[in-house]
């Protein structure tokens, strides 16, 4: 038995704080990445894609987003397998059976913890979500589940093997040993975004398509090999379109910033990453104004977006600085007087930082002009 595990699609997805243009990027890539699991699946001979919950990015998507899925698995010979996790919970009257009423042959809709034959002694045991938190297991009901017949167990659910990060009471708990308890051949979990081996028999699929400042490795998916009594052979491969950086750049002044520049073009792909950078250091201030400029006009426009952090790059007039300053007279006055303060140190320091840098920024605009 091969197929693909995917999970955490979240089509529809806002990403309200990028421009339209950068947001209408990342939607699309999203629903493109359906196309690229339907023609890996063709690629590698699988003849099934089970997608371990969060389909949609909420229970009350806009009907182009379920068309525009449901369009996409229907041009592919593979059959998807879809199961509601806590974005997109199954209730009565709602988005599942808004999608019911639209589906082709080829998708089928695992609303209910009911096992499903997949082929001749293939079993598909879901766990779908019926509610946005539940405080039990949601694989609990597979210690119970009737295979008959059964050669190979799949387990598909939508959950936390351990606490992530949130706060509070977790929720979606999974037992980590849940592929041993429930006689799984292999257990495909959706939630957390990124590939994770739990053990053998038990994986995350990660998103697709990556959607946030998290982890450098782009969109990914499983290709999952299963032959009864042996472990799976489990391999990931990328399909996503972007990638999210976090740079953190220590630089003291323009050339290791341009070098720094110089290494990431290299590395990347431009027009698909998107980069959150945070600078630190001390340089002059031409320098800072020079890499904040080169930033904001060379760089943030080859990157598909850029979100620069640069509080902890300090800028400390040079001896230049000031004499460029001190031939306009009162401007030189006022740098010199900031600068005083600023090496006095106390409460004034940092305002009188900020303070000595417009001086300088305002005095270059002056001067290009």
């Amino acid at each position: 038995m091969k197929f693909i595990h995917s999970a955490d699609w979240q089509l529809g997805k806002p990403y309200g704080r990028f421009e339209p243009e950068v947001r209408a990027g990342l939607s699309e890539a999203r629903f493109d990445a359906i196309d690229t699991l339907g023609r890996t699946a063709v690629d590698h001979g699988a003849e099934h894609v089970v997608v371990a919950g969060d389909i949609f990015d909420t229970e009350g998507p806009e009907d182009r987003t379920i068309i525009q899925a449901i369009s996409r698995m229907s041009r592919h010979s593979c059959r998807w397998w879809l199961l509601p996790g806590n974005h997109d919970f199954a209730r009565n009257g709602g988005l599942w059976d808004r999608v019911r009423q639209r589906v082709s042959e080829n998708i089928v809709i695992l609303s209910t913890p009911e096992p499903v034959e997949m082929k001749p002694g293939v079993w598909l045991l879901p766990a779908p979500l019926e509610h946005r938190h539940n405080l039990e297991d949601p694989t609990a009901r597979f210690d119970s589940m009737e295979t008959p017949g059964a050669t190979l167990r799949i387990g598909l659910a939508h959950g936390s093997i351990r606490d992530f990060g949130s706060q509070g009471e977790t929720k979606n708990q999974i037992a980590p040993d849940r592929a041993r308890r429930s006689n799984l051949d292999y257990l495909a979990l959706g939630d957390w975004h990124g590939t994770l081996r739990v053990d053998g028999r038990t994986w995350y699929a990660g998103t697709p398509e990556v959607d946030r400042f998290q982890r450098d490795d782009p969109g990914q998916a499983l290709i999952v090999e299963l032959s009864t009594g042996a472990e799976p052979s489990v391999t990931p491969i990328r399909t996503g379109r972007f990638q999210w950086l976090l740079r953190d750049w220590m630089v003291s002044d323009q050339a290791a910033f341009d070098a720094e520049c110089e290494l990431l073009l290299g590395a990347i792909d431009a027009p698909t990453t998107l980069l959150r950078l945070t600078l630190a250091g001390i340089t002059s201030l031409g320098d800072r104004i020079g890499m904040l400029g080169r930033l904001e006009n060379d760089i943030g426009h080859q990157l598909r977006y850029l979100d620069v952090r640069a509080n902890d790059l300090v800028g400390r007039p040079s001896e230049e600085d000031i004499a460029n300053l001190a031939v306009e007279g009162m401007l030189g006055a006022a740098a010199a007087m900031l600068n005083t303060r600023i090496e006095s140190g106390g409460v004034d320091a940092a305002v009188a930082k900020r303070a000595l840098e417009r001086l300088f920024v305002e005095y270059s605009r002056e001067e290009l002009a």
